[in-house]
């Protein structure tokens, strides 16, 4: 199966949410446990996204030897991983919630297993509901990416969203008291 999927021209101009963290902090944390982000997650990536200028966010990742895939390489799986959370933590400059819609990730060069990946995202901007962003992971020189990404995000009612899903979290009592809140 192929899909095609473009990002579309004359997008609408965004503008930061009253309520986005500054340049220099980190862009919450929206589940303890999420294997993205969560310091509670026992294997996961606990990125750590900073937000940048404008609508820009960074990360980096610290590689380690679980991380592979294949011989000495990184795992195009948890690259993917990198990419979304990079990008899934933007629309939150800009709207309350979003979710993942579309994700495509183009891996252009092997992710070694050792140095740090930076992953840096930027929004491009929306269109009602559908906010747009695109991102790279590198060593450290964004002119030498080792994988580009564009994502599609779903602004969402939160609650609504996860309603039919608390039950299966690891923490959900914490999420249904959370989500009775006004």
């Amino acid at each position: 199966m192929r899909t095609t999927f473009s990002i579309p021209d004359g997008l609408d101009p965004v503008q930061r949410h009253p309520k986005a963290v500054r340049p220099g902090e980190v862009i919450g944390r929206h589940n303890p446990a999420c294997f993205g982000c969560g310091p509670d997650s026992p294997r996961g990536l606990h990125l750590e996204v900073i937000a940048g200028d404008g609508f820009t966010a960074r990360t980096t990742l610290v590689t380690q030897p679980w991380m592979e895939g294949g011989p000495g390489v990184v795992h195009g799986g948890l690259v993917s991983a990198g990419m979304d959370e990079v990008m899934v933590k933007l629309p939150l400059l800009i709207d309350p919630a979003a979710v993942t819609a579309h994700l495509e990730v183009d891996f252009r060069k092997p992710v070694p297993v050792g140095p740090d990946i930076i992953f840096e995202g930027r929004v491009l901007g929306r269109q009602r509901r559908k906010i747009y962003a695109e991102a790279i992971a590198h060593l450290g020189e964004p002119d030498d990416p080792l994988a580009t990404g564009v994502a599609m995000f779903i602004s969402i009612d939160a609650r609504a969203h996860f309603a039919d899903h608390v039950g299966a979290s690891q923490m959900p009592d914490e999420y249904k008291q959370r989500m009775s809140r006004p």
